[in-house]
C-alpha cells in the first residue's frame, strides 16, 4: 500500500469519527452517477488533481449492505496530508466462521496519488489487473499477513480497496484466502467510481 496508504490507515484508525456514520447521507445510485461533479470536502496544497469521488457517500449503502458490511457503522474519514489527500471509509464485515475467520476489516481509500506512485511503493507485491476495463494493481501482504490491496486507476488519482482477514486463530490465514472474493467485490463496486 505504500508509505501514504500506512499513513491514510493510520489516520483513519484515529479520525474515523470525524463524521459520525449518521450523519452521512446514504448514496443513491443517481448520487453516484453524479460524484465526478461533487465539490471535494477537503483539497490539499500539492497542485495534484482534487479528489471527486467520495467512498463514504458515493458508494450506496444498500451496495455495501448487500456485500455484508454494515454501512450504518461506516466511520468517514478526512485525510488532508499537505502533499496529497486521501477520502476514507471504513467497514466491517462480522461472518464469523468458529477456528477460521471472526469476519474482515475494509478500508475504502480515495485519493490523488497515482497508480504509477503506488506500484513503485509495492512492485515487490503489487501484479497488474484490469477490472471492468480500468487498469489496477493487486497488492498482497502490502503491509503484513492477512491483508489484500487492489488498487484502481482514476482521472484524479487511485481508489484502494485495502481488505484485513481478521483470522479465528493465532495463525495467518492461507496466503491464498487473503484476496479471496475481492474480484467479485471490486468488480461490483467499479462502476461507482468516476473516470
Amino acid at each position: 500500500m505504500g508509505r501514504w496508504g500506512i499513513v491514510a490507515l493510520a489516520a483513519l484508525a484515529v479520525m474515523g469519527t470525524a463524521c459520525s456514520p449518521g450523519s452521512a447521507e446514504p448514496a443513491t445510485s443517481d448520487e453516484a452517477s453524479t460524484s465526478a461533479t461533487r465539490t471535494p470536502r477537503i483539497t490539499d496544497d500539492s497542485g495534484r488533481p482534487p479528489v471527486t469521488f467520495d467512498p463514504c457517500y458515493d458508494i450506496p449503502d444498500d451496495v455495501m449492505n448487500a456485500a455484508g458490511y454494515d454501512a450504518a457503522k461506516k466511520e468517514v474519514a478526512d485525510m488532508p496530508m499537505g502533499t496529497y489527500t486521501f477520502l476514507g471509509c471504513a467497514y466491517d464485515k462480522r461472518d464469523h466462521i468458529p477456528g477460521v475467520r471472526r469476519g474482515y476489516g475494509l478500508n475504502i481509500l480515495s485519493g490523488n496519488v497515482t497508480l504509477e506512485e503506488e506500484h513503485s511503493k509495492n512492485a515487490h507485491v503489487a501484479s497488474p489487473i484490469t477490472i471492468n476495463g480500468r487498469a489496477g494493481l493487486r497488492e498482497v501482504g502490502p503491509s503484513g499477513n492477512n491483508e489484500c490491496t487492489y488498487a484502481l486507476q482514476t482521472e484524479f488519482g487511485v481508489v484502494l480497496f485495502n481488505r484485513l482477514y481478521y483470522t479465528d486463530t493465532v495463525e495467518p490465514a492461507p496466503e491464498s484466502e487473503w484476496c479471496s472474493g475481492m474480484d467479485q467485490f471490486v468488480t461490483s463496486l467499479e462502476p461507482y467510481i468516476p473516470e
